[in-house]
C-alpha cells in the first residue's frame, strides 16, 4: 500500500509539472502579442498618469546629473511579472520605444506572494529608487551592467551587487496571467531584450538613469 500511494504521489507530482509546462507553452507561444499590440501598449503606458507624474521629473534630473539626455528606463512593479513593466523612453521623441519583461526579488523566499523591497545587504529584494547604469562587465550571467543606488532606498545596490542582467528564466514575451521566475534583488530580463538594452546603453555617451518604482 506505501509503494502504491508513493506512485500516486509521483504521478501526481509528475502531472502537475507537464500541466504548468503546457500552460507555460500556451500564453508563451500560442498568445504572443503582435508588434501592434506591443505599440499599442507602449504608447497607453506612456499617456498614463503615472508615467506623466514621474516622468518629468526624472527627465530634469538626468540633465542635471550629467545622465543621457536621450534615454530613461522605467521599472514599473506596479503592473504584473507576467506582463512587459520595463520600458525604454526616448526622451527626444517623447516616446516608449521597447518594452520588456523584468523579474523582481524574491526576498530570500522560496516565492514572494506580492511584493516586498528592502535595501539591506542580504535582503534579497527589489530595492525602489534612481540608479545610475555603470560599466559593463563578464559575469555568472554572463553580459551584466553594475548598478549604482542615487536614494537613501538603494544606497546599497552596488555593496548587494545588484545589477542588471540576463537570465533564461525570463521569456520574451509576455505570459500574463502567469507570473515569471523572481531574483535575489536584481532586475532580471531576457538575453534577447538585454541585447535591445545594450544597444541603447553602449550607445550612450552618458550614463543611463533607470527608475525603478511601485505606484502603490
Amino acid at each position: 500500500m506505501k509503494l502504491l500511494k508513493r506512485l500516486f504521489i509521483l504521478f501526481g507530482l509528475l502531472l502537475t509539472v507537464m500541466l504548468s509546462a503546457a500552460a507555460f507553452y500556451y500564453y508563451s507561444l500560442k498568445k504572443m502579442p503582435s508588434a501592434n499590440e506591443i505599440l499599442k501598449a507602449n504608447i497607453s503606458y506612456k499617456n498614463s498618469t503615472a508615467f506623466k507624474i514621474v516622468a518629468p521629473s526624472l527627465v530634469k534630473y538626468s540633465s542635471q546629473h550629467k545622465m543621457s539626455n536621450r534615454y530613461i528606463f522605467f521599472v514599473d512593479m506596479h503592473i504584473a511579472s507576467g506582463k512587459n513593466r520595463f520600458f525604454v523612453y526616448d526622451i527626444q521623441k517623447d516616446s516608449i520605444v521597447n518594452s520588456g519583461l523584468v523579474a523582481h526579488g524574491r526576498c530570500n523566499q522560496e516565492w514572494l506572494e506580492g511584493r516586498r523591497y528592502g535595501n539591506e545587504v542580504g535582503c534579497g529584494c527589489t530595492s525602489l529608487g534612481k540608479y545610475k547604469v555603470g560599466n559593463p562587465y563578464s559575469g555568472r550571467f554572463g553580459r551584466a551592467y553594475k548598478l549604482v543606488g542615487l536614494d537613501s532606498t538603494n544606497s546599497n545596490a552596488f555593496k548587494r551587487f545588484v545589477v542588471l542582467h540576463a537570465h533564461q528564466c525570463v521569456p520574451r514575451k509576455e505570459v500574463d496571467p502567469l507570473g515569471i521566475c523572481q531574483s535575489d534583488g536584481c532586475p532580471t530580463v531576457s538575453p534577447l531584450f538585454l541585447e535591445h538594452l545594450t544597444k541603447y546603453i553602449d550607445s550612450s555617451t552618458d550614463p543611463i538613469l533607470l527608475y525603478i518604482y511601485d505606484r502603490t
